[in-house]
């Protein structure tokens, strides 16, 4: 009986114990079931690399020259009071060009657009800049800006409404279908206003009537339909006296580090505050920007201090303690940032500011088109940390011209006026080209050529 009794107490347990180590295996199994990799079936879609064919090459310049309030019995009445010079080549031979009117001028007056037609599948570099000097009772000083493609967001940067100040938003659109423009004003006063541009055609409205009693307004230019060409067109008088005209080109969008090579600080046996002023925008977010400023030519930080940013609030600060020369300023945010620099020239017998903005980074070959104005000079500023070896060869012909921009430097080289040249460069550099004489001051950034098509993947 106990015999019988041990023997079942055995079985018993041996059962238990094997089902334990069955329990364990299974586990075991199941956990590395999960972890192991299991057969898989992958159906891999049909696919093919494409490269789009390019477009041709538009550009949009910004046109006559306009003033307002000639005529005392209609104070709002634009008229033209000048038609620019026109400075273009295209890699291919001269664009086509036509005009778009300016149907706002009370005189006729009209915009041009230019086409540089895709050969092969390769679309031609274009370079083109227009200038007006000026020496009227009510408008004095040079002006001058690139033709830009139009585009459906950008900033412009510079604007006022302050006393004696007469700005303009000129908007041209050089599609065949309307344009609806929104204009966002961000300042002390936010404001926003809509108007519609026709197809081909070219129209501006008065700052002040967007933008009254904003200090400091900045501009942003949003377009649905059709893209558009923003630019600020600025006079100043002072008393009675015309003191300086100016063409602002709009920017893209803001930047974390934006360059603006090209300011230029003037002797002035007054009150310098004014002489050059920096102003910067943190759209949406606050941030915090460090501004450095060195003189062309040199590495050596001359001033550098930091500016704390509220979102959406423009703010300017005086670069007053600058001694007079040429400089470059880098900027250095935590948030992409609007920032320009507005120059004034008081030491001749007339009066002329500029204001400089954000220079892109070049890497690739484009057309820089020096237009008809005073002393020339292409200001090229290098943030690498390798030299840069740049090429500007006319493209008419004649000796190119050779500059070595050393790493973290600046370097300015003499051009000629009412020439295009062929930009090449070893590594990326950030340029502008600047003129200036008495009574006559100018600045615009160079802009890197219609962006190459891509290849994209495409899924039958």
């Amino acid at each position: 009986m106990t015999g019988n009794r041990a023997f079942r107490v055995a079985a018993t347990g041996a059962r238990v114990l094997t089902g334990a180590v069955v329990a364990g295996a299974c586990v075991v199994g199941v956990a590395f079931g999960i972890t192991a990799p299991w057969p898989t079936v992958v159906h891999q879609p049909a696919q093919a690399q494409v490269t789009p064919l390019p477009g041709d090459t538009v550009l949009v310049c910004n046109g006559d020259m306009r003033a307002v309030g000639r005529d005392p019995s209609n104070p709002l009445e634009m008229v033209s009071a000048a038609s620019p010079q026109l400075t273009v080549e295209g890699s291919s031979g001269r664009p086509e060009s036509t005009p778009l009117s300016a149907r706002d001028l009370a005189d006729g007056g009209s915009a041009q657009r230019l086409v540089g037609a895709v050969e092969g599948r390769q679309a031609p570099l274009l370079g083109a800049t227009e200038s007006a000097s000026l020496a009227e009772a009510d408008l004095s000083g040079l002006a001058a800006a690139p033709c830009r493609p139009a585009g459906l967001e950008s900033w412009l940067v510079g604007g006022t409404v302050a006393t004696g100040t007469e700005d303009l938003v000129v908007l041209t659109n050089p599609g065949v279908v309307p344009s609806t423009v929104s204009l966002g004003v961000y300042g002390s006063v936010r404001a926003s206003s809509t108007v519609i541009v026709p197809a081909e055609s070219q129209i501006a409205l008065p700052l002040t009537s967007i933008a009254a009693g904003s200090d400091f307004p900045i501009v942003k230019v949003e377009a649905t339909g059709a893209p558009v060409r923003a630019v600020l067109q600025s006079s100043l008088t002072r008393t009675l006296d015309p003191a300086g005209i100016d063409l602002q080109d709009a920017v893209p969008a803001a930047q974390r580090e934006p360059v603006l090579p090209g300011i230029e600080v003037f002797e002035n046996q007054g009150d310098n505050a004014d002489m050059a002023v920096l102003r910067l925008m943190s759209p949406e977010v606050d941030s915090q920007a460090v501004v450095k400023v060195s003189e062309v030519g040199s590495s050596t930080v001359s001033e550098e201090f930091t500016v704390p940013l509220t979102a959406d609030v423009p703010t300017e600060l005086s670069l007053s303690a600058l001694s007079p020369g040429s400089y470059t300023m880098s900027i250095e945010s935590d948030n992409p940032v609007l920032a320009g620099v507005r120059q004034q020239d008081v030491a001749g017998p007339k009066d002329d500011f500029a204001w400089v903005t954000s220079a892109p980074e070049l890497e690739d070959d484009v057309y820089v088109a020096v237009p008809a104005g005073p002393s020339p000079r292409v200001v090229l500023a290098n943030r690498e940390e390798s030299d840069a070896t740049v090429q500007l060869a006319p493209t008419a012909g004649g000796d190119p011209i050779e500059v070595t921009v050393p790493a973290g430097s600046s370097a300015s080289v003499d051009v000629k006026p009412r020439t295009v040249y062929a930009m090449s460069t070893s590594a990326p550099v950030h340029a502008s080209v600047a003129m200036s004489a008495a009574g006559e001051l100018a600045v615009w950034p160079v802009w890197p050529a219609t962006g190459a098509q891509q290849s994209i993947t495409v899924y039958p």
